[in-house]
């Protein structure tokens, strides 16, 4: 009888060790898919280097991807196309234009696979410091996402303001030019 128990025991704690052997831990990209159907317009996603710093905000949620950065571009940039609800405007260091392999070894290579990655997308550059304040004043009132990736490139960083994928500026700009003659009309 005693055996009996003991050899239940062990069966019960064998159960337990395999199930938490067994239980999933989740990827940075099943974090990126979980956060993706939350965002909108006005949101950011940032893909930034190794040495980007731990944000104070707690509104900010920061996730290490372990990965390379055209790695993670690539990936975000397809979870991205999968997405009606949203499309990102891309910001790239301007700086980024003034280095070469003399400065920063490696940084050619990685040219040539950012340009293949963004040869169908607008990219806009912007000073390092501009893009900052950018981020800064839309994490005020929006979420941002951090992708921290194993890039040791400077100046490599990939900006992405969110905004609304089923609507744009020209179909604003339509409506609010409605809403002003509507207004003008009224007011006669």
């Amino acid at each position: 009888m005693v055996m009996i128990k003991t050899v239940k025991g062990l069966l019960a704690i064998l159960l337990l060790i395999t199930a938490g052997a067994c239980q999933r831990t989740d990827t940075w990209q099943d974090s990126v898919q979980q956060q993706l159907p939350l965002l909108g317009h006005r949101n950011w996603i940032l893909i930034v280097d190794k040495a980007y710093p731990a944000p104070n905000n707690p509104d900010i949620t920061v996730i290490n991807t372990g990965a390379s950065m055209i790695d993670v571009v690539r990936t975000v940039d397809g979870m991205l196309a999968g997405q009606s609800h949203i499309r990102p405007i891309i910001y790239q260091d301007s700086e980024f234009n003034y280095l070469d392999e003399k400065l920063v070894p490696g940084i050619g290579s990685y040219r040539k696979e950012i340009e293949q990655v963004w040869a169908k997308r607008q990219i806009q550059e912007i000073p390092h410091g501009e893009i900052f304040k950018k981020i800064d004043e839309a994490s005020r009132l929006f979420k941002v996402v951090v992708l921290k990736t194993e890039s040791l490139l400077p100046y490599t960083s990939v900006f992405m303001e969110l905004d609304c994928g089923y609507w744009n500026t020209k179909k604003e700009d339509t409506l609010r030019s409605r809403i002003n003659a509507d207004t003008i009309v009224k007011s006669e």
